[in-house]
């Protein structure tokens, strides 16, 4: 009798644990709560905040390819030009330069070393080459010395805000930078789009619906939402999600590249979010009954005139 008394407050403390983690959000939605997908050039650059996102989780997954600067220069030896230029040109004109020296030292005349003849050939190639070095040495010397012009203007990048218009669908005002590309204005039905999206890809998500994910995003995220989708079912669980419902939303940033578009949205929405054993149904993670809040950039893009997809979800 003792004993079981004494155990009542660790069974107590079991069922308060067990209770604590029935009640912790699953964080089983699509993505799982990493950050993945591409953004076109922008992808390892930080999207500008907002008022509902104020920082962003870098990518974690992505199949951008950083830029590299290229390994193949073309200004000299160890990247610097030399003093006759760069390339073969610059090369044979310090070779014969130094070839010539050489024969002066020695006695030989300028070429003596190098042609072992006297002709009029050697003697025009020698004063070609005397003249193109002079010419060489006056351009350097009047580059350096060359006044600095003030007063030249300083161009920007015309970077223009495309705002929300007030607060629609739970979105509100926003602010779009561009550092690269050409920043894009956009319409009241790109907004509905994106909450639709928002829904309609976490549904299809719960519902390992393939299909529908391909109808909305990129094959890039197809592909890491059906490796999430196989890693739950190795687990005997799938993410059930219902009552998706935008809370807050605004523009990031907003520009084209090429023929592309490309949409940046800050999304904070609630959700029941919760995994189940797929045999009998029981809650494994997750509330079944209230739901939880999270918030997002989505990155959407399209051909011009296109349909939106999904391309890159990012944690905040």
């Amino acid at each position: 009798m003792l004993s079981l008394r004494r155990m009542r407050p660790f069974v107590a403390l079991v069922a308060l644990a067990a209770a604590l983690t029935l009640a912790t959000a699953a964080d089983a939605r699509i993505g799982g709560g990493s950050s993945f997908g591409s953004r076109g050039s922008r992808s390892f650059s930080t999207p500008p905040p907002t008022s509902t996102a104020p920082s962003a989780k870098p990518l974690e997954r992505s199949m951008a390819q950083p830029s590299r600067p290229s390994s193949t220069s073309s200004s000299g030896f160890f990247g610097r030009p030399g003093f006759f230029g760069s390339g073969l040109f610059g090369g044979l004109l310090g070779g014969f330069l130094g070839a010539g020296l050489f024969g002066l030292l020695f006695g030989h005349g300028l070429f003596g070393g190098m042609l072992g003849f006297t002709s009029i050939f050697g003697l025009l190639l020698q004063l070609l080459l005397i003249y193109i070095v002079a010419r060489l040495i006056w351009g350097w010397w009047q580059r350096r010395h060359a006044p600095a012009y003030a007063g030249a203007p300083m161009y920007r990048d015309n970077v223009s805000s495309a705002g929300f218009g007030g607060a629609f669908a739970g979105f509100g005002g926003s602010h779009a930078g561009a550092d690269s590309g050409t920043p894009i204005h956009l319409q009241q039905q790109d907004y509905d789009t994106f909450e639709r999206l928002l829904g309609e890809v976490q549904a299809a998500h719960g519902a390992e619906d393939l299909n529908a994910l391909r109808a909305r995003m990129t094959p890039e995220m197809v592909s890491y939402a059906a490796d999430d989708l196989a890693k739950n079912a190795s687990r005997g669980v799938v993410n059930r999600i219902s009552n998706v419902r935008l809370l807050q939303g605004d523009l990031s940033e907003a520009w084209r590249e090429g023929s592309v578009e490309y949409a940046t949205v800050a999304m904070r929405f609630s959700a029941i979010d919760k995994l189940v054993d797929r045999n009998s149904g029981q809650v494994v993670e997750g509330d079944p009954v209230h739901p939880v809040e999270a918030t997002e950039l989505w990155t959407f893009r399209r051909d011009h005139g296109g349909t939106w997809l999904v391309s890159a979800i990012q944690q905040t």
